[in-house]
């Protein structure tokens, strides 16, 4: 597996790394725990290293699943984690935002518990909250890197003006927000400001939350418990219009012999060196799928096929229900 820098840092982690959220939760009932410890050392083995958690997933189940799977190979690896959301009093995930500084520090304490290590290597802000100014933020973490308890600074989710004010006080290390060929919403303004910046992109649901595998249908059920339930992409009407996407994805798959899940990694590792991707999956197969991407060489020609025929494809439907959309880019 071949490596990459985030951006101008000196962190460098696999092409591709792997979002453990839906391990916990998220995406239907969590998953047996001894098997996704066996899952994420596979990942391990076949030259992964770069796992993305938080706090909130579970919440806290996730950080302790990846912790307990990655200590015997800590010093392999890189751990992004995160804070910013307040986990309630009834288990509700989605409570509160809270990134005051002494509550950052706080989770950061925590995190660094349950992950059973001694640094997190990239720590991001979950969500901007609008109650502390993002300079405040940025200043506790530079302090939980100078006190050696964090390397490096992420945002999630951030308007280009949060990114530039928080660069100021300590430069960011990556932006995490979704990407992919059915959401491309960062190329207007975003990916243009990290690359004038020297900040790397982590797209989370590359896959469009499994729809660009081309697994999806509108007659998909899926679990009471998961979150693509509640999101107006995911309606059986959505799904069926916005099927058009995945048949296109799936013929570039069949021309170069790959997988609709590999055309669409490939896709987003060729827009830029700087960008790694994080799918998530708790099955063996997928993985190894999922890792096949990085040697899916795309031509230019190949890319610009991809771009017009994906251009003239509308994708219906919000990504996210109406309180959650809120939260992005502020």
């Amino acid at each position: 597996m071949q490596k990459r820098k985030l951006g101008k840092s000196n962190l460098e982690v696999s092409a591709i790394g792997l979002g453990c959220m839906g391990m916990s939760f998220g995406l239907g009932p969590a998953a047996d725990k001894q098997e996704m410890i066996s899952l994420i050392r596979a990942a391990v083995e076949r030259g992964i290293t770069f796992f993305d958690t938080a706090e909130v997933y579970g919440p806290f189940t996730n950080e302790e699943l990846v912790g307990e799977a990655l200590a015997p190979v800590r010093n392999q690896v890189a751990i992004a984690t995160k804070f910013g959301f307040k986990p309630g009093p009834d288990g509700q995930r989605w409570s509160d935002l809270d990134s005051r500084p002494e509550h950052i520090k706080q989770v950061a304490e925590a995190s660094l518990k349950r992950l059973k290590t001694d640094v997190i290597d990239l720590f991001y802000q979950h969500r901007v909250d609008p109650n502390v100014p993002i300079e405040d933020a940025a200043g506790a973490v530079k302090e939980l890197i100078q006190q050696g308890k964090v390397k490096h600074f992420g945002l999630s989710e951030a308007g280009v003006q949060t990114i530039r004010r928080a660069h100021a006080v300590q430069p960011v290390t990556a932006l995490q927000s979704e990407y992919s060929l059915w959401w491309r919403e960062p190329e207007a303004e975003v990916i243009p400001t990290l690359e004038e910046l020297g900040i790397g992109f982590v797209p989370f649901s590359p896959l469009g939350k499994g729809f660009l595998t081309g697994k999806i249908s509108e007659d998909t059920q899926f679990d009471k418990t998961d979150f693509r339930n509640i999101v107006p992409r995911f309606s059986p009407e959505n799904r069926k219009a916005n099927q058009a996407l995945v048949d296109l994805i799936g013929k570039f798959a069949e021309q170069k012999k790959a997988t609709p899940a590999q055309i669409a990694l490939a896709w987003l590792l060729a827009q830029k060196s700087w960008i790694v991707p994080i799918p998530g999956t708790t099955k063996l197969r997928r993985l190894e799928e999922n890792i096949g991407a990085a040697a899916v060489e795309l031509t230019s020609d190949d890319l610009r096929q991809l771009e017009s025929a994906a251009s003239k494809i509308p994708v219906q439907g919000a990504r996210y229900p109406e309180e959650f959309q809120k939260l992005v880019n502020r």
